[in-house]
């Protein structure tokens, strides 16, 4: 263990981080399991569409809204399981090259620099998330999707993302393991 850890509050050495941590990893592998039906429901809706068009000379009218929103939520909900899971691109020239200490304070570094990044997003988000539900806003097509649903998701898979930041930071001060990125070995 870091010898930063005799300084730490009780919780971060007991059991509870790593139950907490556990029930995270569980969320976020839910959001990324919605993404990737999202990722079907893409591909359903376009055959669809498709479909329609060919055999029917017909159309929902609301593909490219639709789509759109689904590809923006399943962006954003599957950005905490690809950071869970290793996935998550990352440049890492310099960090690739570090080892021991120097390694783990760099890697704090920049989680807290994504952290408060995220964060910030995140609370833009909301923001936007209440002001479509207080005015009641709708998109401009003719399925009139209330906004605060697709700016909701987003703001979602942003919150799951710190959240999974934020445990990936007590890790990491815990001695745990990091990430490793496979293209610098």
């Amino acid at each position: 263990m870091l010898l930063i850890m005799r300084g730490m509050p009780f919780l971060l050495r007991c059991g509870v981080w790593t139950v907490i941590d556990r029930i995270a990893t569980i969320i976020n592998r839910t959001a990324g399991g919605i993404a990737a039906l999202l990722l079907v429901y893409i591909l359903c809706h376009i055959l669809y569409e498709i479909v329609l068009r060919v055999g029917f000379s017909s159309s929902t009218y609301v593909l490219d809204e639709f789509v759109g929103y689904a590809v923006a939520a399943m962006t954003f909900l599957s950005l905490g399981y690809a950071l869970d899971t290793g996935g998550m691109i990352r440049v890492d020239i310099a960090l690739g090259r570090m080892r021991g200490k120097p390694r783990r304070v760099m890697e704090l570094i920049c989680v807290t620099a994504t952290f408060l990044m995220t964060c910030f997003c995140a609370w833009y988000m909301w923001s936007d998330v209440k002001r479509n539900w207080v005015r009641g806003s709708v998109s401009e097509s003719v399925a009139e999707v209330p906004l605060w649903i697709p700016t909701g998701a987003v703001w979602l898979g942003l919150t799951l993302f710190a959240l999974q930041l934020l445990f990936y930071f007590i890790r990491i001060v815990r001695g745990g393991p990091m990430i490793s990125s496979g293209a610098s070995e």
